[in-house]
């Protein structure tokens, strides 16, 4: 009796086993566009001349960590060198960093570690008259 009560044990915490490890599979990232609309000369609707730069949010990667780039092929987009603001509307702490300049051929970009939850961003371009871009995603 002891011996199949032992057994039945050890069955049951090798299916427990295998079905957490299969509960933990990593989900592919996930990327979530925004843009970022340019008001030249203060003219809202922006101009042919000034088109709309395309960001992008990149979430699933790594847990609690966003990564902010270009929403084109290559990561290319975003503005250079814009200030990231957000917020973690789940937990409340925020921050601010910088995208990177894009020297050397690598495209803008900055990993921000909100922490999971639903997550609010602005970049906010450093130069011209620009309306900043706004979005909105959960951070897993």
């Amino acid at each position: 009796m002891k011996l199949a009560r032992r057994l039945g044990l050890c069955a049951t915490a090798v299916a427990a086993l295998g079905l957490s490890a299969a509960g933990v599979a990593a989900a592919a990232p996930v990327t979530v566009p925004f843009q970022i609309n340019p008001a030249p000369y203060g003219n809202p609707n922006g101009s042919f001349d000034a088109p709309a730069t395309q960001c992008a949010a990149v979430v699933g990667d790594r847990p609690g960590v966003v990564v902010i780039t270009g929403g084109k092929p290559g990561g290319w987009g975003c503005p250079l060198s814009s200030q990231v603001q957000w917020l973690n509307l789940s937990t409340g702490a925020t921050g601010t960093t910088q995208l990177s300049d894009g020297l050397n051929g690598i495209p803008a970009q900055a990993s921000v570690n909100t922490g999971i939850g639903q997550v609010a961003v602005v970049v906010n371009p450093v130069a011209g008259i620009i309306t900043p871009g706004l979005a909105t995603f959960y951070v897993p």
